[in-house]
């Protein structure tokens, strides 16, 4: 189990000696302990990028691309380690962990493997004499700071497309999840890339974060996580003008018109909320249902919700395992206090688990009716298994509730009415929309926000764009001498 700094191809102990232990959810029995990265170890990093810059952006793209489709093999190939240590580490189901999270990652990097030599620039027609195009060149050193709720997967959103592009990264995943990251950097080093091309640093984000924006040499920022910490980012990488992507908060609004198939609606809803325990950006956290409909779907949905199976994620029947942490699930309960403080009436869950689960940080599927769609729980990202009803009467209802947020990541409808459909996506203040089904990713489709969510767009030729930047070469092709200053 690597527990190291993953520095120019070795992995080393952190300049300070610092570490930090990365806890099991299940029941908070320490793991591992892993370094953490300072602002030294940052430099060293950066340093060895600078290095292997020069050498890995004039390599052939498609030479990038085999080395990129050939780790994709190696973690197909270590699918059940990969998979076991992403449940040991964040507590995510090890069903989904085998069925999802492993087999998404391995895609995206296969994906902008095959990408690496077809992303290409463009020939622009201008006035007779002259040739232009365009050169799309990867931006150079890349900062990448990722989340604890997908550690895995958002390896690859942020260092596939990256790499394929011929940029060099120091990526920071977060200090409590760290393990699968370590060990995708190791089979990195097998597949075949070079020394400083990818530099993997655990470390806390007031410190080592921080100093990857801040940091003169980086070229650009990635970061997935708050809004809150995002507006920080911004601010930190204004010292060199750094580009800057973000992919921050959510708080998705999940439509259920009266004419939508209800079983499907209920079976998909609990999935938008309840999947990884409800931490995840793009979660349907905000239920909103025709009013004609509500009770019949609540009748089925409450029971779905109270039946999902807590329990150890490495447990093949676990449906839901805990949240990542303590300091999260005290956070997830806290606002079942502010819900009923505003006069919100909880419906399921809202509280810990006893027996065998008290001593993790599990919190049972929580389902709370919200009075207005101003209350707290219905503006404020919870990041929890916890679902805000509301309803609404009208489509214009709807429209007013589901765009009355700061945010605009995910949303979802669902309807049999085809122009309703198309309408409502149209009109949705959000970076994507799941029509009739929800949390559907793919690495060719691009995946972000708008407003408080961020911007710039992960996966897809967007992610390419966002890790390139565009020369324009203009040619004299009839080698005529300019006649402005001709002598």
């Amino acid at each position: 189990m690597r527990h190291q700094l993953f520095i120019d191809g070795r992995f080393v102990d952190a300049e300070s000696g610092e570490t930090l232990a990365t806890l099991n959810p299940h029941d908070n029995t320490p793991i591992v302990d892993v370094a953490l990265a300072g602002k030294a170890d940052v430099d060293k990093a950066v340093a060895a990028a600078k290095r292997a810059f020069p050498k890995w952006s004039r390599m052939a793209a498609a030479d990038r691309g085999r080395i990129l489709l050939k780790l994709a093999d190696l973690i197909e190939a270590n699918a059940e380690e990969l998979a076991r240590l992403e449940s040991l580490d964040t507590g995510h189901p090890i069903r989904d962990s085998r069925r999802l999270d492993v087999p998404r990652t391995a895609a995206c990097f296969r994906y902008f493997g095959g990408m690496a030599d077809k992303f290409q620039g463009e020939t622009i027609p201008v006035e007779e004499g002259f040739l232009n195009y365009t050169l799309r060149e990867p931006v150079g050193i890349v900062g990448q700071v990722v989340p604890w709720n997908f550690p895995l997967m958002f390896t690859s959103w942020k260092m596939a497309p990256a790499l394929a592009a011929g940029n060099c990264i120091v990526m920071k995943p977060a200090e409590i999840t760290p393990l699968s990251s370590l060990r995708i950097a190791e089979l990195m080093a097998e597949a075949g890339l070079p020394p400083g091309v990818v530099n993997m640093l655990p470390g806390l984000g007031s410190v080592a974060g921080q100093y990857i924006a801040e940091h003169p040499e980086i070229a650009k920022i990635a970061f997935t996580g708050s809004t809150a910490t995002g507006r920080r980012i911004v601010q930190a990488s204004a010292g060199n003008l750094k580009k800057v992507q973000l992919e921050l908060g959510g708080k998705g609004p999940n439509i259920v018109f009266e004419d939508a198939n209800l079983q499907a609606a209920v079976n998909g809803s609990a999935w938008a909320i309840f999947h990884n325990q409800g931490q995840a950006c793009i979660a349907g956290s905000r239920l909103m249902l025709h009013e004609k409909i509500a009770d019949e779907f609540l009748d089925q949905f409450i029971p779905l919700a109270k039946s999902i199976r807590l329990g150890n994620p490495l447990d093949d029947a676990t449906e839901m395992g805990p949240l990542t942490s303590a300091q999260h699930r005290e956070r997830v309960l806290g606002y079942v206090d502010v819900a009923q403080g505003e006069g919100g009436e909880l419906l399921a869950g809202g509280r810990s688990p006893g027996g065998d689960l008290a001593r993790g940080c599990y919190v049972e599927p929580t389902v709370m009716r919200a009075k207005s769609y101003k209350d707290r729980v219905a503006q404020e990202e919870v990041f929890g298994p916890f679902v805000t009803v509301l309803t609404f009467k009208s489509d214009e209802e709807a429209m007013q509730i589901a765009n009355g947020t700061d945010y605009g990541l995910g949303s979802g409808l669902w309807t049999r009415d085809l122009q309703r459909a198309h309408k409502v996506a149209r009109d949705l203040h959000a970076g994507m929309v799941w029509i009739n089904s929800y949390k559907r990713v793919n690495p060719g489709s691009p995946f972000g926000g708008v407003g408080q969510s961020g911007y710039g767009r992960e996966m897809g030729f967007d992610a390419m764009r966002e890790y390139t930047q565009v020369k324009s070469v203009w040619v004299n092709v009839d080698a005529q001498i300019p006649p402005h200053f001709a002598r």
